[in-house]
């Protein structure tokens, strides 16, 4: 056979996949319908999830709503125990009282010490008579300060960093350091095992740390943290000038000072028993926000491209109650789950009837979004799936409602962020909705210098900002945004057909196409 003939079969054959690609983009994307909007709208705004507010019981009831639906179309549970659910948990804490005396010295927080409120217990009252130095604070297999040293009830008080023989270190034998030098949680840790009654970390770099430590001391927001459970897991922890712990130190200064040199000449530990006169006051405010990311996966079918994936969002949560006021949610973002709802069962019946996606296809459906992205901010951090093979983030927030500017044409909406990383993907959504939806793309909000910064303030921002291009479909705001009104009776259910028509279109074909898009933009 002859080469052009070869090549015109090989185009001949690839326009007929594409076109029989697009016959089923098209099949499947008309499963979205108003009924199954609607119906799935008013359930998540009616008055059992009392406006779904991160960390009620009304989340609970509509995470749990979610999951059931994508449990009726027999997902497989990639969650926690054996469910549809990723766990998110933010902490709020701040020093309510913290006072350090050294014998009757007031001591000041931020000046002459410094400790987070994150890796200590929530109240800790103590006075302390016995102290020991104990070199670095280090209990290796290479190296131990704590072997054959009872340090039960004592305040045990170490140098920074670790030992460096000759420019190497005594526990990795390199000149790379260990952990021990990079993590002080290990110490707080160790100092907790051996039953320390706290430890006192001496900074050699007091000055320039304190200035990092205030920033996250003194910070207000919510925090994400796997709990860290200090309690259990650290000696109450304090950061120490030198000035100080010589005035502790006292007549056995120079016996400690010795002890640290001669740890580092011959890499062997030392210790010194010493008397103090330590006494803290430390209560702490604390809150957690608890919330659930609900995951709804569709393995791929292609066994080249399965391990890369496609995550389309949307926040189910909202305001909730205050007082007796409910805030429903209905376009914000009742609206965007349900889209999500849909375009997940679409794409499960693509699946089911043999021609499901070729990459994977997570739908998740994420709460804390008005807690200021932590749902999202969440999953980036802690991802189910690997970032590196996270080919696009589709995000739906609020897309059941016409703003002032489009009152006279329905049919829009805005669509931002999809050329801040991706040409690929700017042109992808413009050929989908070419080809399949017609809608107006308005791209006002997409500026740069739009003063709204809409592009910041929705939880496709939480991939983007680690490099991974996104989109984030938008209707505008509207007189009812984030008040009582916002009500389901006022969603614009045609045009929401219309908008999970072009999310399905978009996803589907970052999900089939051969490459994976590139990201050629910063």
């Amino acid at each position: 056979m002859k080469k052009p003939l070869v090549l015109s079969l090989l185009l001949l054959l690839g326009i007929a996949l594409r076109a029989q690609m697009d016959q089923n983009a098209q099949r499947f994307a008309n499963t979205i319908s108003a009924d199954d909007l609607r119906q799935h709208l008013f359930k998540l705004t009616s008055a059992e999830f009392e406006g779904r507010e991160t960390g009620t019981e009304g989340q609970r009831r509509a995470a749990d709503y979610i999951a059931a639906q994508m449990k009726s179309w027999g997902l497989p549970t990639i969650g926690e125990n054996g469910g549809y659910f990723q766990s998110i948990t933010f902490t709020n804490q701040s020093w309510r009282k913290i006072e350090m005396k050294d014998a009757d010295k007031d001591l000041r927080h931020l000046w002459d010490y410094y400790t987070y409120p994150a890796t200590n217990p929530k109240q800790f009252d103590a006075k302390f008579e016995d102290a020991i130095f104990l070199g670095f604070g280090i209990d290796a297999p290479e190296y131990s300060d704590y072997k054959g040293v009872n340090v039960k009830g004592k305040l045990v008080v170490a140098y920074d960093g670790e030992p460096m023989k000759a420019g190497k270190s005594t526990i990795t034998g390199t000149s790379t350091a260990s952990e021990w030098a990079s993590d002080w949680r290990k110490k707080a840790r160790a100092a907790k095992a051996n039953g320390a009654a706290a430890l006192f970390i001496i900074d050699r770099k007091f000055k320039e740390n304190v200035a990092e430590a205030r920033k996250a001391i003194l910070n207000s927001r919510m925090d994400m943290a796997k709990d860290e459970d200090p309690e259990n897991n650290f000696a109450p922890n304090y950061f120490i000038t030198t000035d100080l712990a010589k005035s502790m130190f006292g007549k056995m200064v120079g016996k400690i000072t010795s002890a640290r040199d001669k740890i580092e000449s011959k890499g062997k530990p030392r210790n010194v028993e010493f008397k103090c006169a330590v006494n803290i006051i430390a209560e702490k405010n604390y809150s957690q926000l608890k919330g659930a990311n609900v995951l709804g996966f569709i393995e791929g079918t292609d066994p080249k491209l399965k391990d890369e994936y496609v995550v389309v969002t949307a926040h189910y949560d909202h305001l909730g109650k205050r007082g007796d006021d409910m805030y429903p949610g209905a376009d914000d973002n009742a609206s965007g789950t349900s889209t999500v709802l849909e375009i997940c069962q679409a794409m499960v019946e693509a699946k089911k009837a043999g021609v499901g996606p070729r990459r994977s296809v997570l739908c998740m459906l994420v709460s804390g979004e008005e807690k200021g992205l932590l749902g999202s901010q969440y999953y980036a951090q802690f991802p189910i799936f690997p970032l590196a093979k996270t080919v696009a983030n589709v995000n739906v927030d609020m897309v059941g409602r016409v703003d002032d500017e489009h009152k006279d044409n329905p049919d829009y909406i805005y669509v931002i962020g999809a050329d801040r990383l991706s040409s690929e993907l700017h042109q992808i959504n413009e050929t989908a909705n070419s080809t399949y939806t017609k809608l107006t793309l308005d791209y006002k909000y997409n500026d740069e210098k739009d003063p709204n910064r809409y592009y910041y303030r929705s939880d496709h921002y939480n991939f983007a900002k680690n490099g991974i291009p996104a989109i984030f479909y938008f209707n505008g705001v509207h007189p009812d945004y984030h008040r009582t009104s916002d009500t389901p009776d006022k969603i614009n259910f045609d045009k929401m057909v219309k908008i999970g028509n072009l999310v399905f279109h978009t996803a589907w074909e970052l999900a089939n196409r051969e490459q994976r898009i590139k990201v050629d933009k910063k």
